[in-house]
């Protein structure tokens, strides 16, 4: 029994000298209750560790702790790591992935995932990106939260006419211009410092799935929560190319495998948590309000034809390709 057990402690010894430990980087805090991403991370970390017997190891890094977006993708680039970035650190490489973010492209969670998991604008994405950063691989599409929706500390916002004169927070210049569509302002301001903008009146409101309001204690600056549905919040996992091909075939395996299954693990509880979240947000004394369906026409009728504008004029981007991403959404392109 004591030689069984010396052999035990001593193959786990060996098999820990031997593990190899992989950085994750991603932003937002390692609650489950209040960020997706770590919850996709924190599965992802277990599934990999199992499924090679420890001999892979994912050290996780969240808040940014590796540093902002940009720092972190050339990290990924350059050094045997993985990380999950926004589209703040992919549109630089991968200016194509603001195709993915026309408003109302997609009616629900699963025209989402069938357009990421299966579509032929998505590989294109995946290749060029793949061309562009030296191997690096997109490894996955992860849900930060569901669709975005509008807060604001002004008015009820139900329709496009709502957001005139309103100055609004914007992550990125897609984002801008989609605002000045409905006739409000658009400012870009880092996630950090959104909550003290809206505090100050900086910006009187900003865009997020409920996931990031509850996060971002956003309800404690904002009174307002219109849902609104209008683009598929997501990130993506970056994995270096170079670390892909040092593995052996049954650990980049395991890894690939690992990567679905928390994928799918991460859109279970995503999807569930929905409403769960506008009602706790609603219990923080948020007002909520879903648009009528000629309300949310409105904002198709304005918004979709101005970020379209925006994609091809500001951005150069090939008709074509945005033609194959309505497509693959199932949607006609007017």
């Amino acid at each position: 029994m004591g030689v069984s057990l010396a052999v035990c402690l001593s193959t786990s010894a060996l098999s820990q000298a031997w593990a190899q430990t992989i950085n994750l980087s991603y932003n937002g805090a390692p609650d489950p209750d209040k960020n997706a991403v770590h919850v996709f991370a924190d599965n992802l970390k277990k599934l990999v560790e199992e499924k090679t017997q420890g001999e892979l190891e994912i050290k996780l890094y969240p808040n940014s702790m590796l540093g902002e977006e940009q720092e972190r993708m050339e990290q990924v680039i350059s050094s045997p790591s993985l990380n999950i970035a926004s589209f703040a650190g992919m549109a630089p490489i991968v200016p194509e992935i603001y195709v993915s973010a026309i408003p109302f492209l997609f009616e629900d969670f699963a025209a989402a995932r069938s357009f990421f998991d299966e579509g032929q604008y998505w590989q294109q994405v995946k290749d060029d990106f793949r061309e562009r950063s030296q191997g690096s691989e997109i490894l996955s599409v992860v849900e930060e939260g569901g669709f975005l929706a509008f807060t604001n500390n002004k008015r009820p916002i139900h329709g496009p006419d709502d957001f005139n004169g309103l100055r609004f927070r914007a992550m990125d210049p897609s984002q801008v211009a989609l605002y000045e569509a409905f006739g409000a302002s658009g400012t870009p301001i880092p996630w950090t410092e959104v909550y003290m903008a809206l505090k100050t009146g900086v910006a009187d409101g900003q865009m997020n799935p409920p996931m990031y309001v509850i996060l971002g204690s956003l309800s404690e600056v904002q009174k307002y929560l219109t849902l609104a549905n209008i683009q598929y919040s997501d990130q993506f996992l970056i994995a270096n190319g170079q670390l892909l091909e040092s593995l052996s075939d049954e650990n980049r395996q395991a890894l690939l495998d690992a990567v679905e299954q928390a994928n799918q693990m991460a859109r279970v509880e995503n999807e569930n948590k929905v409403d769960e979240r506008i009602a706790y947000l609603q219990e923080q004394g948020m007002e909520v309000i879903h648009p009528s369906a000629e309300d949310m026409e409105a904002f198709r009728a304005k918004g979709q034809p101005a970020y379209l504008k925006w994609l091809e004029e500001e951005q150069g981007m090939d008709h074509e390709l945005i033609k194959t991403a309505f497509e693959d959404a199932g949607q006609p392109l007017e």
